[in-house]
């Protein structure tokens, strides 16, 4: 089973890219990737979702991968919010679910306290009251090499540092799908570099946000946590909790922020098993 390629309008003429696959009139699952990833992180999920019967929606965000940036460099959550919504309008069917890793969840937060109406909820690693330490970190890393690589090894040694626990891979191949070749001949992260303006503030701004939600007593959510997070700890747990009471919580051992690429199986089995209870696809 092939995924297909499409590109959505989402509005000032602009254009995101997106993996579809599964029947195409059964329940969707919109997947949202972390900031500085690309729609390839969810590639094995996508697939496993689609054979599980769901028609999986795996989108690129604005200003990463193959999906368009924004002209005048502005990536405001509202905008991305958006962006989910146009999204689900025009492509996705009725019950909808949102999986959403960190900036890709904090999308479908604010989507959804916007007005998004949604079946269930997945939460990567991410909660409205994250520890800002590990934020910076991830802004760190991010706002870092702003040069680009020379080659990709060099760009494997930037990620062993910031995720030494992580096995450095042998066949760095896979890396292209991250990284585009500039104009200069060097290698340069698949996200426009801008969108770090829009990242800067407090990230407990989003509480503000949540602080707006009606949805939060009648939409399942599950939240899949890294146990080797630095973005989720137990304080921002019991915050959701007390936002979501029904909340369920999928602890991934031996992982960190990156849950999906660090125990991918894990990952995998416990969303599906999540959504086939809450947004049966009926496959």
């Amino acid at each position: 089973m092939q995924p297909e390629t499409i590109r959505i309008p989402v509005g000032e003429g602009l254009t995101l890219a997106a993996d579809i696959a599964g029947p195409r009139h059964a329940p969707t699952v919109i997947l949202g990737h972390g900031g500085g990833q690309t729609r390839h992180s969810w590639a094995k999920a996508e697939l496993q979702l689609a054979q599980s019967g769901y028609f999986a929606i795996n989108y690129d965000l604005r200003g990463h991968g193959e999906s368009d940036w924004s002209h005048d460099g502005s990536y405001p959550m509202e905008l991305r919010a958006d962006d989910l919504t146009a999204i689900a309008s025009s492509h996705a069917n009725r019950p909808l679910a949102l999986v959403g890793a960190s900036l890709g969840g904090i999308t479908a937060l604010v989507a959804a306290t916007h007005g998004l109406e949604i079946a269930a909820l997945v939460l990567v690693d991410i909660v409205p009251k994250m520890r800002i330490e590990g934020a910076n970190k991830v802004r760190a890393f991010m706002s870092a090499n702003p040069k680009g690589f020379a080659n990709l090894e060099e760009a494997a040694d930037a990620i062993a540092a910031y995720n030494p626990a992580r096995p450095r891979p042998k066949d760095l191949s896979g890396l292209h799908k991250n990284l585009r070749l500039g104009a200069d001949g060097r290698y340069h992260w698949h996200w426009d570099p801008r969108m770090m303006q829009d990242m800067r503030g407090d990230p407990s701004g989003i509480l503000n946000i949540m602080d707006r939600a009606d949805w939060t007593d009648r939409v399942p959510t599950l939240l899949v946590r890294g146990m080797k997070s630095d973005i989720v700890d137990d304080e921002g747990v019991a915050d959701l909790y007390r936002r979501i009471p029904k909340l369920e919580v999928a602890d991934i051992r031996g992982a960190g922020h990156m849950v999906a690429g660090d125990k991918n199986d894990e990952f995998n089995g416990a969303v599906i098993e999540f959504l086939q209870r809450v947004m049966p696809s009926g496959g």
